[in-house]
């Protein structure tokens, strides 16, 4: 009962002081340092899921940068975000190769648990009888492919060989030719998979918002250019607050969100983004610390190899938790 009236608090400070725009909690204190620059670059994408990334324009400005732009994407592959921004949202599986590569990026935080459906035809009932079928992914290395290779994996089917990759360039086509019946399976992300439940196109075999061990590792995680961080962490620190605040807001009053995401041209349909946004654990920044998932799934590609390096070496190289443990601190998470 105790946490539940807490959690009804937080809600209720939270929708009242947003309203306002002086969110508790969300401006520094007067002794902390200034943003060293006040330009920054996140990425845009037409995915429900990336809304705390639209919500936080308010809280950035609050934060200290004056100019904010959105760098448009499709196929939001982990290079494709560190040449065109400097902080980018992407699936977590996604992170790992180019991790391995050696790409200089630094993950910071989740963003929240869940999202994918991953849809099959009738002629596919388990994950076990996509061995020798086609499947749609944008790109080799886009999010959808690497997190569709951990699930094989997960499950004894090697994605190097055992499958027919089908790369569509988007994920638009990708549902597209699932729908046309050319390819047998696709990942869907929001909104996809509220099209497709409405229409009534193919069966779920994983939602990973639901089914164990997905429901309990985060999809989309956040990630930096590492020479941002490292050149301006005080700008790191504030803009992964922001972000998490913004995440706070989509958890408490997605209505309020979707309204948000309408307003700026996202998503115009505030009903459906407003239901994305409830199935979504946008608050479990607060308790899944992300090394779980980057560990979780580099298991996976290891074993398949898919990656070279071992789990512990891919967070040593491409996780930066300090500002998240020290966000979490100051917010007493």
């Amino acid at each position: 009962m105790q946490t539940q009236d807490f959690s009804r608090r937080r809600a209720l400070a939270t929708m009242a002081l947003f309203g306002t725009g002086l969110l508790a909690g969300v401006a520094p204190s007067r002794a902390e340092a200034p943003p060293e620059v006040t330009r920054i670059r996140i990425t845009e994408g037409p995915f429900l899921c990336f809304a705390p990334n639209y919500v936080a324009e308010e809280f950035l400005r609050m934060e200290g940068f004056t100019e904010i732009e959105y760098a448009r994407l499709d196929i939001s592959t982990t290079a494709t975000v560190a040449r065109l921004a400097d902080f980018g949202v992407v699936g977590a599986p996604a992170l790992l190769p180019a991790i391995d590569r050696g790409l200089p990026i630094s993950t910071l935080a989740g963003i929240h648990v869940g999202c994918w459906e991953f849809f099959a035809s009738d002629r596919v009932r388990a994950v076990r009888d996509l061995r020798g079928r086609r499947i749609a992914v944008g790109a080799i290395d886009a999010p959808d492919h690497v997190f569709v290779a951990s699930i094989l994996a997960y499950v004894g089917i090697n994605p190097r060989r055992d499958v027919q990759w089908v790369l569509s360039g988007s994920l638009a086509r990708s549902m597209a030719m699932f729908e046309a019946g050319e390819v047998d399976a696709f990942l869907a992300f929001p909104p996809q998979p509220q099209d497709l439940h409405a229409r009534k196109v193919g069966h779920v075999l994983i939602d990973t918002t639901r089914d164990r061990p997905w429901a309990h590792y985060f999809c989309c995680m956040l990630t930096a250019r590492r020479e941002f961080v490292e050149k301006h962490p005080f700008a790191t620190k504030r803009a992964l607050r922001a972000i998490l605040r913004a995440a706070d807001v989509c958890a408490e009053d997605p209505a309020r969100a979707a309204r948000l995401l309408a307003k700026n041209g996202f998503e115009t349909r505030t009903d459906l983004s407003e239901s994305v946004l409830k199935t979504l654990r946008y608050d479990a920044w607060r308790e899944v610390h992300p090394a779980d998932t980057i560990r979780f799934h580099a298991n996976r590609l290891h074993e398949a190899g898919l990656i070279r390096m071992t789990p512990q070496r891919i967070l040593d190289q491409g996780c930066d938790w300090r500002f998240l443990d020290e966000l979490r601190r100051e917010m007493k998470v």
